[in-house]
């Protein structure tokens, strides 16, 4: 059996307890005392502001007060402190209906990717033009994050099937559209100004009107949330259990996740998309559960965690404020904040997760065993697409070539025109495929050691350590070289992957716990990022996204050849640990058996798979996919020897990212799509497909 088609196992973190009586005494105390501390933060963030208002001025309102005070606390604090109440209590609700409903702790609007789905289709809409008011905004974002959780949950059947399914669906889900979403913000960057800071989820509120318009919708949504709370606690049962005692099951989930989508597109309209309140909330409230029993009880789980996700959100402005100055609230996404604690909280309960078991292994593993004679039939012709996917590398751009112009100029007789083109192209060329390579190699070696075919270093956080690192330096030291930039985004990569990989060891490394906790850690190496960029080099967006885009923009020699030599030395390295590979594909014992230092061999091969991934990512920024594409269609095709995979992995590889950075900058020339976004377009198809494939072929439960 394997990880994705292993049966439902029981989450306690999202069982209720239903022999569990609720006490009154104890449970009135913890709203007496949840009320008592968000009085408290809502005092707090009353006093904060960018004006010269403060605690002893807003007291004297009490008694009249001046109109200057009147004027900063009814056009400025209070629009703000209600926004942060309003999707505070929209999110905690949203987040435990989910999590009931999949049974799944790690079920939230962000991890389904309700929250990209609906920030995707306000900016389409804002990328013409067109301003919406808010209840029509509100509904496309519905529809949009809608659409998305029907995808994810489809996917993850259900989002019962395992955490690690569900999180892989609800990233890869969620990283396409949100490339589609930054396409949106280059392409229109005049139209949709300002919609980057307010995409990772900003409380700066101008009025009242979106939020007086939103806020029945929210309303009349938590009313038939509480309504359901009886449904949701037999709907914990069991599906079968639930169905004897008269719950429609699939009606009873529908209705649910459609009033969880709402209240989450509500959120997104009224503030953008504020990160991992919807995970966080709920999974506070049922820490409580040893100590107040009956916590689990819907009518009772549901009300506390929009409780909780008011005081996250209004704690984590407070927190921004108090550490950053007033005027970071205004710059500073309170979203960032929200993410960073929700990695933390999504890190703390991976380690708990209990993995799947020894008998994983990848598709393609069983595939049937190819002839030399075909394999090598496979090799010339991903030889051949490669040299290709060069050639029209080279000929194709803004200016369109001949063959013979390019013959010419190797031979060093074109004019200069056609020379300052060409030699202005190839780098781009080379950087791409050497990237794309550097990726493949990466991405086979992550996939071996995480047993799993849908890993890859970006869901790793190995992609999002680089990216933070390099992002910094170029912020901080805009005349940084390219060794200098080679350098720390490699130092980043190599301590993001020390974090997942110390983290995830507990008595050994669980291969599920590895990419929960690599999940969290990418979700907080972005947010670092979009911190980063925000709070010191506001204006400049348009570089910064185009660079966490993934592009060859620019590209020098020297910035390709750092790649070069990851490649020339990690690349032999892993092809001499293919044996090792092989092995570690079983499971944890043969390995050890045959005589292999498993942990040492991992350490190592991840090791060097961040390595090439953080030369690749200082070449040509961040690219997706490619580390999981490239590996699974050559596995597919040769089977699962390494000593087949690794060479046609690497052509394949190179091959994607070559064919994706030549679209991106012909299609539209003379403007230019970045090849991250190209790549994460043709990989989320085929990721799509993998899963329902590995849904179709699991047993019945």
């Amino acid at each position: 059996m394997t990880t994705l088609s292993a049966p439902p196992r029981p989450e306690p973190a999202v069982k209720p307890a239903p022999d569990e009586r609720p006490s009154a005494p104890r449970v009135v105390g913890v709203f007496v005392a949840a009320t008592a501390l968000l009085l408290v933060i809502v005092a707090v963030h009353l006093t904060q502001g960018t004006s010269a208002v403060g605690a002893v001025d807003l007291l004297r309102l009490l008694t009249g007060g001046d109109d200057e005070t009147a004027r900063v606390f009814v056009a400025s604090r209070v629009p703000r402190l209600l926004a942060g109440l309003t999707i505070g209590v929209a999110l905690g609700f949203a987040g435990a209906a989910l999590q009931s409903i999949a049974r799944n702790p790690l079920a939230s609007p962000d991890t389904l990717a309700v929250n990209a789905g609906a920030h995707l289709a306000i900016v389409s809409v804002a990328a013409f033009g067109i301003a919406l008011p808010a209840l029509p905004a509100g509904g496309l974002a519905f529809c949009g994050g809608l659409v998305a959780a029907g995808l994810v949950m489809a996917m993850s059947s259900g989002g019962q099937a395992g955490t690690t399914r569900l999180i892989l669906a609800g990233s890869a889900t969620a990283m396409a559209l949100s490339s589609v979403t930054t396409l949106m913000l280059l392409l229109f960057e005049q139209a949709t100004i300002g919609l980057f800071a307010w995409g990772n989820g900003s409380l700066v509120q101008s009025d009242l009107d979106t939020l007086t318009q939103l806020a029945p919708v929210i309303v009349a949504a938590v009313a038939v949330l509480m309504l359901f709370g009886h449904r949701l606690d037999i709907l914990a049962l069991g599906d079968d259990t639930a169905t004897v005692l008269g719950i429609d099951v699939r009606r009873t989930r529908l209705l649910v996740t459609v009033l969880a989508v709402l209240l989450s597109a509500a959120a997104v309209t009224l503030t953008g998309p504020v990160g991992f309140v919807g995970l966080c909330a709920p999974v506070i409230v049922r820490l409580l559960g040893p100590l107040v029993p009956g916590v689990h009880r819907h009518r009772i789980l549901l009300p506390l965690s929009g409780m909780a996700g008011v005081g996250i959100v209004l704690g984590s402005d407070v927190l921004l404020r108090a550490l950053m100055g007033a005027q970071a609230g205004v710059d500073i996404p309170t979203g960032v904040v929200t993410t960073l604690f929700g990695a933390g909280i999504l890190i703390w309960l991976a380690r708990r997760h209990r993995d799947a078991g020894p008998t994983r292994r990848p598709p393609g593993g069983h595939a049937a065993v190819r002839s030399v004679f075909f394999h090598r039939t496979v090799v010339a012709v991903a030889t051949v697409v490669t040299i290709a996917a060069v050639l029209i590398g080279m000929l194709a751009g803004d200016t369109w070539l001949l063959l013979g112009d390019l013959v010419n100029w190797v031979n060093g007789s074109t004019g200069p025109a056609y020379t300052f083109v060409l030699d202005q192209r190839w780098p781009r060329v080379g950087a791409a495929l050497l990237a794309g390579a550097a990726l493949a190699v990466a991405g086979t070696t992550v996939q071996a050691v995480c047993r799993n075919p849908l890993a890859e270093p970006g869901i790793l956080g190995i992609t999002a350590g680089a990216g933070l690192g390099a992002v910094s330096l170029l912020t901080f030291v805009p005349l940084a070289g390219v060794w200098a930039v080679s350098g720390v985004a490699g130092l980043g990569a190599m301590l993001a992957f020390a974090l997942v990989y110390g983290a995830a060891w507990r008595g050994g490394l669980s291969s599920d716990r590895l990419v929960l906790i690599g999940f969290g850690a990418w979700q907080g190496g972005m947010a670092m990022i979009t911190f980063v960029i925000v709070a010191y080099d506001p204006w400049n967006t348009g570089k910064a996204l185009t660079w966490l885009s993934g592009s060859t923009y620019g590209r020098t020699a020297t910035q390709v050849l750092p790649v070069a030599i990851a490649l020339l030395v990690l690349t032999p390295a892993v092809v001499a640990a293919r044996r090792e590979l092989d092995l570690m594909t079983l499971d944890d014992d043969t390995p050890r058996v045959l005589g292999v230092r498993l942990e040492r061999t991992r350490l190592v091969a991840l090791g060097a798979a961040a390595l090439l991934t953080s030369t690749a990512v200082s070449a040509v920024g961040v690219i997706g996919f490619v580390g999981l594409v490239a590996p699974h269609a050559a596995r597919a095709l040769v089977g699962g020897r390494h000593a087949r995979v690794i060479p046609v992995a690497v052509l394949f590889g190179a091959a994607l990212v070559s064919l994706a950075d030549t679209f991106g900058r012909t299609v539209i020339a003379p403007a230019q799509i970045p090849a991250g976004l190209v790549t994460a377009m043709i990989g989320t198809p085929y990721f799509v497909w993998l899963l329902w494939r590995s849904r179709a072929a699991a047993p019945p439960r």
